[in-house]
């Protein structure tokens, strides 16, 4: 039987005294002194008969000991415990002194401190500012005496401060010579991004230079990572202010191809790349690697007219061909040579059809291979693609080729252009490999010719200037299909160029009334490509396309190509944020259902890869609408895409695009679906990422021929240029799946293709330069494979196949090839691992992780970084992407070890 009674009353008076006893904290003889001393100290301080001089030292006993223990706060220092019951004491004291009292200065300092701890919210930078009113220049106490806490505390103060009394348009003054402190302060102590921080919040970002003016900052390169990191989650006009802060400082240190990559992410004109070359002339060496960042950029900049006589001619020559790409093609097939990969493939080499025989009962049969010609247009892509830029394969650019004439109508037109894609980059030999073509008596192979040396010609300058040559007269001409075949040309070989002359042709061909709209469509796609990213006459041909969605009748927009002229608008404003807004209010005045489709791509052009919260929540709040007719909810497909596009590169945007992609999946109309594995795509072209390859090859076999016929397409784009295994495996699955569905087929074929691009050595990712900068073609040309894939049937598998072309404009060689000051090739040891972000890392922490060492040449896969493995050489450009020129260090010296290796 247990006992529930009570305990006495006395027993409980003893336990909770010995619980109390227990709970009081035992001070040393040490602590008991200090607390002694700041309580008399205290108490002298606050009595009305103590003498000034004698308070002045109180004062300074109580500073000092405050001051020496807040260096660094782990914990609450004991001085700051001690006084807190003495806080209400000083506080009255402070507030009792007349201005003339010459304690009243170090007073307000201690009880500011004081106030981290203790006081009312906002009550440290109240008093601080007072202080800061009373104080003389000569007796000015830094911020920093009172400890790194102190200075924090008061950063978050004058951030919330600054806001309110901006918001209500009062002067801000007094605060500025405080930031001013304190940014001085962070960056002596390694604080870049606390005073980035603080700049950001009070607007001052501009005058960081100023400050650093006769400093000597050791981590340049950590301050200005966090300023261009930071400027991504900025609007304009303060993004451009910052960009433009970390683009002068690495000026000021003559990083000059550092400054040049924040100035092409800025958006600079020609004047500023000027002005940085001029800057670097002395060193010929740093403007040939600047002039392989404008060459992969395809940035339009001509040395020879633009620079200066401190350029000799030679050089400009030199510096001209590295901008124009005339070298990509010998170096991309050095690459093959040294990588063993130069012989030819067929598209049976991609297929591997006996390994695809999973059903038991084809074993025993004799195939029998039947010609079909979607079956043989499929094999023209793959060959084409998966041989590109090697100058070599064996079914078209042989002797006595006879593949051309096993393709029918539009299937030729393809197969011509694809000999510029095998070509590409390679201007002389291809022009003399198509040349034949042009004078051909079949019109769809003199059309594949104009549009093969288009693609021939894809981000390379040649003096000749052959594109413009040949196709000019047919952009012009009366026939259609070279119409058409002539304008894809002309888009694809000017990309990015900003050319006025290609331009007004274009405009012509897209006000010509007789028009069809599927010349128009790839004539308004071509002038997007021309002038992406808003270069020079963008406005025009924007107010261009605009008046022909205005002015043309329901029919002609009710053609699937329509749309292309909707995304040429679109790259018109690749990235240019809120200077779309005028065209985004004229596309509200079209009545036509593409009014919402040309808005919504305007949009998500507008704000590509800059990861906008909101811009991404209005394109979900479009596909939240519950809208039955299939076909008025193009748009809304737009705007599943336009997710992707807004968050791509952007990783924290992208891991929640994948979220909503998931709930556009489960909850949303058919149309939205069809789009998800297309944005799905887009966020993760060249990747070859595990999670989207897994749900892209669920959704391949989904009951919606759409969905899997985007989702397959989707695959191929994901692992372009990669040559994944188990990509590869899942594509010959699906042939066998969908090998009586030619559709399904044609897609799985052109998605094999898309895998083996180049063999493995041409990826099509647009983001380069470590991610920093978008290539504008590059997003075009992917971008029109996905608005094409919208409405398949009418435009890919019909007779507008060529379109896939377009990607040409993306592909680029995913190489790192070192060469000497001379541009020769000079193999390095280099180490290839997984990129870290180091993004505000104190220290100087690992770039990458889990790195192999090869020696270069080598391939960096869309997550892969690379530095260099030997301090022999020094490289001329921070990023080891490309082309990266290094030269010999005067420092090094070799091991004997090394020395004997080589003996």
């Amino acid at each position: 039987m247990t006992n529930n009674s009570e305990p006495p009353k006395s027993a409980k008076k003893e336990k909770s005294k010995k619980d109390e006893k227990n709970d009081e904290p035992q001070l040393s003889e040490e602590d008991k002194l200090l607390q002694s001393t700041l309580h008399d100290s205290v108490d002298i301080l606050c009595s009305p008969d103590t003498k000034s001089d004698i308070a002045g030292r109180a004062l300074s006993t109580i500073a000092n000991e405050v001051k020496s223990s807040t260096g660094s706060m782990t914990s609450v220092p004991k001085p700051l415990k001690f006084l807190k019951p003495k806080y209400d004491d000083l506080i009255k004291l402070y507030n009792k002194m007349e201005d003339k009292d010459p304690n009243k200065v170090d007073a307000g300092r201690l009880v500011s401190a004081l106030s981290m701890t203790m006081g009312e919210e906002g009550s440290v930078l109240r008093i601080r500012l007072e202080v800061q009113t009373l104080e003389k220049k000569a007796d000015h106490e830094a911020l920093s005496s009172w400890g790194h806490e102190y200075v924090r505390s008061l950063t978050g103060s004058v951030g919330v401060e600054w806001g309110k009394r901006v918001e209500e348009a009062k002067p801000t003054d007094d605060l500025t010579p405080l930031v001013e402190e304190m940014v001085e302060y962070y960056l002596s102590k390694s604080g870049e991004s606390a005073a980035v921080d603080l700049l950001v919040e009070t607007g001052g970002v501009g005058s960081l230079e100023n400050m650093l003016e006769g400093k000597n900052v050791d981590n340049i390169n950590r301050l200005t990572l966090y300023l261009i990191k930071t400027s991504d989650y900025i609007d304009d006009p303060e993004r451009s202010e910052i960009l433009g802060t970390a683009e002068r400082l690495f000026e000021k240190e003559k990083l000059y191809n550092d400054s040049l990559r924040v100035a092409l992410k800025r958006g600079a004109g020609e004047e500023r790349v000027k002005e940085l070359f001029e800057k670097a002339a002395e060193d010929t060496t740093l403007c040939k690697q600047m002039a392989c960042l404008l060459g992969r950029e395809r940035y339009n900049f001509d040395a020879e007219d633009v620079l200066s006589d401190k350029f000799d001619d030679d050089l400009k020559e030199t510096l001209n061909n590295l901008i124009g790409n005339e070298n990509k093609s010998e170096f991309f097939l050095n690459l093959g040579r040294d990588l063993d990969v130069v012989e030819a493939k067929t598209p049976e080499d991609i297929y591997k059809s006996h390994l695809s025989e999973t059903a038991g009962f084809k074993r025993g049969s004799e195939k029998v291979q039947v010609d079909s010609a979607r079956g043989n247009l499929a094999s023209t892509f793959v060959n084409g693609l998966v041989n590109a830029g090697f100058c070599s394969d064996k079914l078209l650019t042989v002797e006595d080729a006879d593949w051309l004439y096993k393709n029918k109508e539009h299937g030729m037109l393809s197969a011509t252009a694809s000999i510029g894609s095998i070509m590409m980059w390679n201007v002389e030999e291809g022009l003399t490999t198509i040349d034949k073509y042009l004078y051909s008596n079949e019109e769809m192979v003199k059309a594949g010719a104009c549009l093969g040396v288009g693609i021939l010609c894809s981000g390379v300058r040649n003096e000749a200037d052959p594109a413009m040559a040949l196709l000019q007269e047919h952009c012009e001409g009366s026939n259609g299909v070279m119409r058409n075949a002539s304008v894809e040309g002309l888009g694809i070989a000017y990309a990015g160029s900003g050319r006025e002359e290609v331009g007004d042709i274009l405009k012509a061909v897209i006000e010509d009334d007789k028009a069809d709209m599927t010349l128009v469509g790839l004539a308004g796609l071509s002038l997007g490509q021309v002038f992406v990213k808003g270069l020079e006459g963008a406005e025009e041909a924007g107010a261009c396309i605009v008046q022909k969605l205005m002015e043309a009748s329901d029919n002609d927009l009710d053609n699937a190509h329509a749309k292309l002229l909707c995304l040429g608008l679109g790259l018109l404003f690749l990235g240019k944020g809120a200077q779309a807004d005028a065209m985004i209010e004229a596309c509200k005045t079209i009545e036509h259902k593409i009014g919402k489709f040309a808005i919504n791509t305007l949009s998500s052009c507008a704000y590509a890869g800059s990861g906008n919260v909101l811009k991404v929540q209005e394109m979900l709040h479009e596909c939240a609408e519950h809208i039955e007719e299939g076909e008025n909810a193009a748009h809304q497909a737009v705007a599943a895409i336009g997710v992707a596009l807004i968050t791509m590169g952007e990783e924290v945007g992208s891991e929640m695009a994948l979220r909503a992609f998931d709930h556009l999946l489960h909850y949303c109309e058919l149309p939205i679906k069809r789009a998800v594995p297309l944005a799905l795509a887009l966020s993760n072209v060249s990747t070859a990422d595990y999670t989207i390859i897994d749900q892209l090859s669920r959704l391949s076999h989904h009951e919606d021929e759409q969905i899997s016929q985007n989702a397959i397409i989707g695959l191929g784009i994901v692992s372009a240029g990669t040559n994944n295994s188990r990509v590869a495996g899942l594509l010959r699955g699906l042939s066998d799946f969908y090998n009586k569905e030619p559709g399904h087929m044609f897609c799985v074929r052109v998605a094999q293709g898309f895998l083996h691009l180049g063999k493995g050595l041409i990826g099509i990712n647009p983001l380069h330069s470590d991610g920093l900068l978008m290539n504008g073609p590059a997003v075009g040309g992917i971008l029109a494979v996905i608005y094409s894939c919208i409405d398949m049937k009418a435009t890919l598998l019909d007779k507008t196949h060529y379109i896939l072309f377009y990607l040409t404009s993306a592909m680029n060689p995913r190489m790192l090839v070192t060469v000497d000051e001379e541009m020769e090739w000079k193999p390095t040891t280099v180490r290839v691992g997984q990129r870290v972000d180091t993004v505000g890392a104190p220290g100087k922490p690992k770039t990458i992780t889990g790195f192999q060492t090869h020696t270069s040449p080598v391939l960096l896969s869309v997550k892969e970084r690379a530095e260099l493995g030997t301090e022999e050489f020094l490289q001329v450009s921070s990023v080891l992407e490309g082309i990266v020129i290094v030269k010999p260090n005067p420092e090094w010296e070799e091991s004997k070890e090394e020395e004997d290796k080589k003996k």
